[in-house]
């Protein structure tokens, strides 16, 4: 299994805001997606940081949600609310319990 994780910075009091994005928009259209497996939020306390966690069954079904358009749709609506560029990664799922 694979995972995609994206580290964002909120401009102040946008945290909230990106969340909602996520939650409503984010995962509906990362299950309709091939591999999906499963997507996550982690935001600090502060409200300034947030890291998504997305797993995939396949590195080409992670890669594809690249190239097919989904992520840089999914990104850009939040765009407007960050304070940096997000930062992309890419990581095997080494345990999961």
């Amino acid at each position: 299994m694979k995972a995609r994780v994206v580290t964002v910075k909120a401009q102040p009091g946008k945290m909230d805001e990106m969340t909602a994005i996520y939650k409503d928009s984010v995962v509906p259209a990362g299950k309709k997606q091939t591999g999906f497996k499963g997507a996550m939020l982690l935001t600090d306390a502060d409200g300034s940081k947030g890291i998504s966690i997305t797993l995939w069954e396949t590195e080409a079904d992670m890669t594809a949600g690249e190239t097919n358009g989904y992520y840089q749709e999914q990104i850009g609506k939040m765009k407007p609310l960050m304070s940096e560029p997000p930062v992309l990664e890419h990581c095997d799922v080494s345990v999961q319990a």
